[in-house]
């Protein structure tokens, strides 16, 4: 077969045959390899179901590529919600002339990334579109899992005095994509963090009874993430600057570029509302997991400025966080 993807391949016919006989190597399943028109699944329960699509550049960063991204984020945004996942879908948009060496490895890795999790990718479809029409690749992702009768989570349910916990340190996936755009002159060696964190929730969910709300924090960041659960709520939320957890490279690129590091977008990490009577169990439950290791204590939920986020700073001082305007890290996930 050619090393390149062409037109044909998206045609339906003969090309297009061949190319999804190579993705069902790494990521068949009884169910994937029946290749009928939709997944008939068997589901029982409450169904949580969510989609997501995937633009970032470079294709491959230190620690990914898009296609481990892509199962990483939709599993996570299962997981915030207190689901098991199960069940993938992925949907390919590639550019005519993309490396079929490039498009092998990160199928591969999105093969790995489902294994890993215990999810299974049941259904999906590939479309080629003219050179210059898709920069390489887009991916998008549906995910299916069952949330258990015995866990209701939501905004609605944080109340005044819980405690918010973070399972490590914030901002890498954005810094380490930066670093691999070599658009600047520095260098590090940070890596993303993309990675399915259903196995660190479950364990917390499974032996915490306080559990309020989990959110992952994705694009916008910290920041933007928790002005948004507080918006228009009767609480505010208070976090401690010291408390949060950043590496010092992170750092040091936000402030070459004169960015704010609470902004940064993660793919493997989620924020955590519990009753601050079970605080410390969840860290330290955080803690002995290897996605965990570096969890913190970074807030409270306090009853004044009500639906406001508030930044109590190393100098003691204070700062409103607000979700960021704009786009200031484009095509992060």
């Amino acid at each position: 077969m050619a090393d390149k993807i062409t037109l044909g391949h998206g045609s339906g016919g003969k090309l297009s045959a061949e190319l999804i006989r190579e993705f069902l190597k790494p990521l068949g399943n009884p169910i994937l390899n029946r290749l009928e028109d939709s997944a008939v699944l068997s589901l029982c329960g409450k169904m949580a179901f969510t989609t997501d699509s995937f633009v970032v550049h470079p294709l491959f960063f230190p620690g990914g590529d898009i296609g481990s991204l892509s199962v990483s984020g939709t599993i996570n945004d299962l997981v915030s919600v207190g689901a098991v996942p199960l069940y993938l879908s992925l949907a390919l948009i590639i550019e005519e002339d993309f490396s079929r060496a490039d498009l092998k490895k990160i199928i591969a890795s999105a093969a790995r990334t489902a294994a890993q999790a215990g999810v299974k990718v049941v259904t999906g479809d590939t479309k080629v579109v003219d050179r210059g029409r898709a920069h390489g690749l887009f991916i998008t992702t549906s995910g299916c899992g069952l949330i258990p009768d015995d866990i209701a989570l939501g905004r609605s349910k944080i109340k005044v005095g819980d405690v918010a916990l973070v399972n490590g340190p914030v901002g890498d996936h954005a810094a380490a994509v930066m670093l691999a755009r070599n658009e600047f002159s520095f260098s590090g060696k940070i890596r993303s963090d993309a990675a399915p964190l259903n196995d660190l929730v479950n364990r917390f969910l499974s032996q915490l009874k306080t559990v309020r709300f989990i959110r992952d924090i994705t694009r916008g960041g910290l920041a933007t993430i928790l002005s948004e659960v507080s918006d228009e709520m009767n609480w505010g939320i208070e976090l401690n600057e010291t408390a949060i957890p950043l590496r010092r490279e992170v750092i040091g690129i936000a402030e070459i570029l004169g960015l704010d590091p609470l902004y940064f977008a993660c793919e493997g990490k989620v924020v955590v509302f519990v009753a601050k009577e079970e605080a410390r169990k969840a860290l330290r439950l955080m803690q002995e997991h290897p996605l965990g290791k570096g969890a913190a204590i970074i807030g409270k939920v306090v009853a004044e400025p009500a639906g406001l986020t508030i930044l109590r700073t190393r100098i003691s001082g204070t700062r409103l966080l607000e979700p960021f305007s704009g786009d200031q890290l484009p095509r992060i996930c």
